[in-house]
This record gives C-alpha cells, structure tokens and sequence, in this order.
C-alpha cells in the first residue's frame, strides 16, 4: 500500500512540474532552423521554376508560359519570408542584392516601348539591351556581350557603371523577361509579353536565341545564390557561426533589428508608403507581374515566423520552437499581448489587402490616384506596420538590449523631402 501512495504521489509531483522555459540559447538555435527551412523551400520552388522555364524553351507556347509565371509566383512566397533576415544579419544583407534588388532599368536587358525613353541621367546603361547587342559600346567602352553565362550577367552586367537599378540577375530580372513591360499604369493589367518571344523559330520581338540564353542563365544564377545561402544557414554555415559570435544579447538584438527593420522603413516606407504618396506604380515590387500584393502579405509573415519561431513549409517539413515571443512574454506579459495583437492587426491590413488583389484589382490599381478605397486599403497596411514598430521597439527594451536604430525612410520620417 505505501508503494501504491508513492507512486500516485510521485506521478503527481511529475505532472505538476512545468514546462522549462525557453532560453535565448534556443530562441537562437529555432530562428536558424527557421532561416534554413524557408531558404530551403525558396531553393526547391527556384528549382522548380527552372523546370517550367525549361518547358517554355523546349516547347513556347502561351500554355508553358503561364506554367513558367505560376511557377516565379509560387517561386516568390517563401524567398519573400527570408527577408526578416535582412538588416540584422550581414551576411544576407550583403547577397541580397544579387536575388532581389529593385526597381530595375528593364531597358538593360532587353527591348522596351518607345515612352521608356533612350537615356537617363548618371545611368549609360540605361538602354543598352544587351539581349540585342552582342557587343555593348556604352561610354567610350565595348563590353564582350556575345555569349549569355551566368558569369557575364553577375560579374559584368549587375550594377554595371555603379548603377543599382542596372539589375541584371535575380527574381525580378526573370520577371521581367517572363512578363514584359507593365504598360498599363494604374489601369487594369500586368505585363504581357508574348510565348513566341522564347521561339527562334517563330521570333517576335528579336533575337529570341539571346533572350532565351538570358532566361537560362539568370535561373541558373538564381539557384546557385539560393544555395549558396541555404548552406550558410545549415548547421555549422556561415551564418549561424556569424550569429552566434554575436552572444546572445547580439543574437536577439538581431532578430528584433529584422523584424522592426522591414516592419517600419523597407517594407511600410520604401515598398509600400512611397508608391502610395506618388500614386507610382514604378514603385511597386513585383511590378511587371502584379503580384506585389504576396509579396507585401509574405514579408508579414515572414515578421511573424521569426517572432513566434515557427515556419510552415512547402514540403510539411515545418518548423516550431522557442520563440523571442516567448522571452517577451516572461518579462512583460502585457507587452507580449500587445505585440501579438498587433502583429494580427497587420496580418489582418494584409489579408484584406490580398483579398482585394485577388478579386481583381491589382495593388498598382490600389494606388492610383483617385482611388479613395483602395488607397485606404493600402494606407491601412502602412498604418498597422508602423504601428507593430512601436511595440517592436518596446520589446528591445524588455529584453534589456541595446537601442536599436531601425531602417527608417523619408516617406514616413520626412514625406515633404519625396517632392523635393
């Protein structure tokens, strides 16, 4: 019998024992695991987008293009999740450029309408079309054009002249040649370039050989720098070993600056508040494709995947572990309440946003002038991102890090300087 009230007693004690609280050592270790999961998927769907690219090329026809688009737009939704990584983490700041630069000068790479215009101040690039010219004469200098490789596009013509919007490589220079030019403003209608474009046999718009060298070898380039970055957050990558050389008062403070970064300046300043103030569809992220509307709603949850340590995977591979959430809330309950109502409230401004997208009007329609709903809509998603900065901020505080400088821009800080 007193074996019998022992054991009852001990399972008690063992069930009344609580869960361990989480420790900065694995909030650190979920946020690699998450980096390394979303960068595999983005990896994967690259992969698979290289699969439909190829399909066009083997056989162009309206039918494999559009498989070729869906694939960059399903291609899109887990990059636009890593980009909570930016900011904080040198590493994915410094390669960035080469997947995701924007807004670029289209009329680098290719043909362009005639209201694009041939030249702009500062940039001698502007309009060279290097899918037309196998030798460039560009500012007194010829450049050797004629065989399209991954090494001409990442080592000669990104950024060439030191110009940033000269982007040759990456998720929007494959756009732009799957799409074309969106001419359409603020009016209905994304980019519509032509299946016989990728067809030597059937040429429109010229020199399809050249244009479909230029697709392959910018996929290609793709997929090499997403593994380049899939490795480097593996076990034992170069950016966990950065990561954890910063301690962990430096790692959090990693993760708070990624979040409250893309939060406030990149993502409700640059991509969104601007384009909106100018009623610019120049402005728009995946401009040529109408899709800036996932791209915007993926960076959000990207916020919030590096907040509560967790990912929901392409493959069901996901991922959920201890969370900085889970810090704040051992701190400052309060707070940890606020911020998660917060991060809902601007998931919410995004979904409503996406809905609206999807019934079928675009987010370049959204911020047209004239357009008092739409603009609200946008403005709404503005409004929760600067919002959620706030409580961001106040987290860094709980958690006794150092003041952190967020990424801030003039369309929020200074709007009267956007005019200027």
């Amino acid at each position: 019998m007193k074996c019998l009230k022992y054991g009852l007693l001990a399972a008690a004690t063992m069930f009344a024992v609580p869960a361990l609280a989480a420790t900065p050592t694995d909030v650190l270790d979920t946020y690699g695991d998450v980096a390394e999961a979303t960068f595999k998927d983005s990896l994967a769907t690259a992969k698979d987008l290289k699969s439909a690219i190829d399909a066009l090329i083997a056989s162009p026809s309206e039918k494999t293009l559009t498989a070729a688009r869906a694939a960059w737009v399903a291609a899109r939704n887990p990059y636009q999740q890593t980009e909570a990584y930016r900011f904080g983490n040198a590493i994915v700041d410094d390669w960035e450029g080469k997947v995701n630069a924007w807004p670029l000068d289209e009329g680098l790479i290719d043909y362009v309408d005639a209201s694009y215009g041939e030249e702009a101040e500062g940039n001698a690039f502007y309009a060279a079309n290097v899918i037309a010219n196998p030798n460039l004469q560009v500012g007194g200098e010829t450049i050797d054009a004629s065989k399209i490789t991954p090494e001409f596009l990442a080592e000669q013509l990104q950024e060439a002249g030191e110009v940033e919007s000269n982007v040759a490589t990456g998720y929007h220079a494959i756009e732009f040649l799957l799409w074309g030019q969106d001419l359409n403003g603020t009016d209905a209608g994304a980019g519509d370039r032509p299946a016989t474009d990728f067809d030597p046999a059937n040429c429109t718009g010229g020199n399809c050989d050249r244009r479909v060298a230029y697709l392959k070898a910018a996929t290609d380039l793709l997929i090499s720098d997403l593994e380049e970055m899939t490795a480097a957050w593996s076990e034992g990558g170069a950016a966990r070993e950065e990561l954890a050389d910063k301690g962990e008062t430096g790692g959090l403070a990693t993760i708070l600056t990624g979040m409250g970064s893309l939060s406030y300046g990149e993502l409700a300043g640059e991509r969104i508040k601007l384009g909106l103030m100018l009623h610019d569809p120049e402005e728009e992220h995946d401009c040529f494709s109408d899709n800036t509307h996932m791209s915007h709603y993926n960076d959000i949850v990207g916020i919030r995947n590096v907040y509560f340590g967790s990912y929901k995977s392409v493959d069901g591979n996901d991922v959920d572990g201890a969370s900085i959430a889970e810090l704040v809330e051992a701190k400052d309950p309060a707070l940890a309440a606020e911020l998660e109502t917060k991060l809902d409230a601007t998931l919410a401004a995004a979904e409503t946003m996406k809905a609206r997208a999807e019934a079928g009007e675009a987010y370049d329609q959204m911020i047209g002038e004239g357009n008092d709903e739409g603009n609200a809509v946008i403005q709404a998603v503005v409004d929760a991102l600067v919002d959620q900065t706030k409580s961001i901020e106040r987290a860094v505080a709980a958690l006794d890090l150092e003041s952190i400088a967020f990424e801030g821009s003039d369309s929020l800080d200074n709007p009267t300087a956007v005019f200027e």
